[in-house]
């Protein structure tokens, strides 16, 4: 089956960092925001939807953009939800962006705002709904290092790889 892996996932998490370790073990692409609007700016698609729709003919993992929900009847997606702990989060995105814990924790709390708002809008369903993923996966209670092996491991007995 050509997998296709979608990645919902709360600012901070870590998720970037697991779709592309998962990328690297698969030998599949990443496609994020900006992959999505550089092939919408460069064909004639009419909407990010359709752009989702043709990445998603081969296998290959799309972060955020309500990919879950565009290709919810699509038997081959796989999808994903990340979160982790806000303390976790602030200090990942401390280290990161260098930005000190206020900043941090204010740019955590108004980008998964602009999430949830962009999803709502989109799905018209609340972001990060249990019911809309195949799998959450919590990076504080796993640890980040461990995420891509619990998939790996997951789709190979699943035989979806």
């Amino acid at each position: 089956m050509k997998l296709v892996i979608t990645m919902s996932r709360r600012y901070g998490t870590g998720a970037s960092r697991i779709a592309q370790e998962l990328s690297e073990r698969l030998g599949i692409p990443v496609y994020d925001k900006v992959n999505v609007e550089e092939e919408l700016g460069r064909h004639t698609y009419e909407s990010e939807v359709e752009v989702i729709k043709k990445l998603a003919e081969k296998p290959c993992i799309i972060l955020g953009r309500c990919a879950s929900e565009i290709l919810k009847d699509q038997r081959n997606a796989f999808n994903i939800y990340v979160c982790a702990d806000k303390e976790d989060r602030i200090r990942r995105i401390m280290g990161k962006e260098n930005l000190t814990y206020e900043e941090a924790s204010n740019k955590i709390e108004m980008t998964d705002q602009e999430r949830a708002d962009y999803y709502h809008e989109h799905t018209g369903k609340a972001w990060g709904d249990v019911n809309n993923y195949h799998m959450i996966l919590n990076t504080s209670d796993l640890g980040l290092e461990n995420c891509a092996d619990i998939l790996m491991k997951y789709f190979e007995r699943q035989e979806l790889i």
